[in-house]
């Protein structure tokens, strides 16, 4: 376990039950979010690399403007 999430968790440990409760559902949530992120990513590899391909092509023939230009 790292010494950040040590430290975090002795916080944890003194909130009454119920803040402990939030606390827990919170980092529980976050955990199963990034995991569902995870997995669509890893469905949807090919589409990423095509999307990604079109875009550098569309910017090798001038098609694309400059972040900056556009904010």
């Amino acid at each position: 376990m790292s010494t950040l999430l040590e430290k975090a968790l002795e916080k944890v440990v003194a909130l009454p039950q119920d803040e402990q409760d939030a606390i827990a559902s919170q980092i529980l949530a976050s955990i199963a979010d990034e995991d569902g992120w995870k997995t669509r990513f890893a469905e949807k590899r090919d589409v990423i690399r095509r999307m990604a391909q079109e875009a550098i092509e569309e910017d090798e023939r001038g098609e694309t403007l400059p972040l900056d230009d556009l904010l």
